[in-house]
């Protein structure tokens, strides 16, 4: 029932910065954790971050690996999510999905989450 696009990726030298959007349609009442993950070629896809969308007084949770680097928001209004990547490295070079889970409990594993959206490419060069 939610629908989900990201945007904002694309090509950046190591150590910028990009802002990656994720705009929330259809059920969103029903949401009560939004979170990203991200895919690089030839590897699972991981955790990244994720925030309570309902309840939950916003709380957020980070992958270690982006931890003092990146930075989730939201604004319930608008029904979209943000993330705010600093000092980018290689590494984080992959697809970055949003996505949206309909219980309350956070989680890093991707099969909890209900909905997905297409995924938005993120490229940091050396």
């Amino acid at each position: 029932q939610v629908q989900l696009v990201e945007s904002g990726g694309g090509l950046v030298q190591a150590g910028g910065s990009l802002r990656l959007s994720c705009a929330a349609s259809g059920g969103t009442f029903r949401t009560y954790v939004m979170g990203w993950f991200r895919q690089a070629p030839g590897k699972e896809r991981e955790f990244v971050s994720a925030i309570h969308w309902l309840g939950g007084g916003g709380r957020t949770e980070y992958a270690d690996s982006v931890k003092g680097r990146f930075t989730i928001s939201r604004d319930n209004a608008k029904n979209t999510v943000y993330l705010q990547m600093n000092s980018l490295k290689h590494e984080d070079t992959a697809v970055y999905y949003c996505a949206a889970d309909n219980t309350i409990r956070m989680t890093v594993h991707p099969p909890a989450y209900d909905y997905w959206g297409q995924g938005t490419q993120v490229t940091v060069s050396s």
